[in-house]
C-alpha cells in the first residue's frame, strides 16, 4: 500500500490516492474543482521502501483536487470570571477544504 504523510496548517495527515481528507484553509485562490499541489511531503512509503525527509522529501509531491469549500460549526468562545461580573461570549467558525488524494509522485 502507498501511503504518504503531507504537512499543512500545521498538522500532518497520513493519505493515500483515494483518500478525503478535511484540512484547514490554504492560501490563495481556489475553487471547488481546482487541482493542488502539495510539495511538503514529510514521508513516504511504496511497500518496499520508506523515504524520510528531513524536513520534506526532495523531489515528492501530492495531487489532490478540492471537493468542498467551507465553514465548520461554529465554536462557542467564553470568558468568566466569578464574583467580578466579566462575561464575554464569542463565536468562531474555521475555514477549511476537502481534498481528494489523485496521485503519490
Amino acid at each position: 500500500m502507498t501511503f504518504a504523510v503531507i504537512q499543512t496548517g500545521g498538522k500532518q495527515y497520513k493519505v493515500a490516492v483515494g483518500d478525503e481528507i478535511a484540512v484547514e484553509k490554504i492560501k490563495g485562490d481556489y475553487k471547488v474543482g481546482d487541482s493542488i499541489t502539495i510539495e511538503s511531503v514529510v514521508l513516504t512509503d511504496d511497500g518496499a521502501t520508506t523515504t524520510l525527509g528531513a524536513p520534506y522529501v526532495a523531489g515528492s509531491t501530492v495531487k489532490a483536487t478540492i471537493t468542498e469549500s467551507g465553514k465548520l460549526d461554529k465554536v462557542m468562545v467564553v470568558r468568566y470570571r466569578a464574583k467580578s461580573r466579566y462575561h464575554k461570549r464569542n463565536g468562531h467558525r474555521q475555514p477549511f477544504m476537502s481534498l481528494k488524494i489523485d496521485a503519490i509522485n
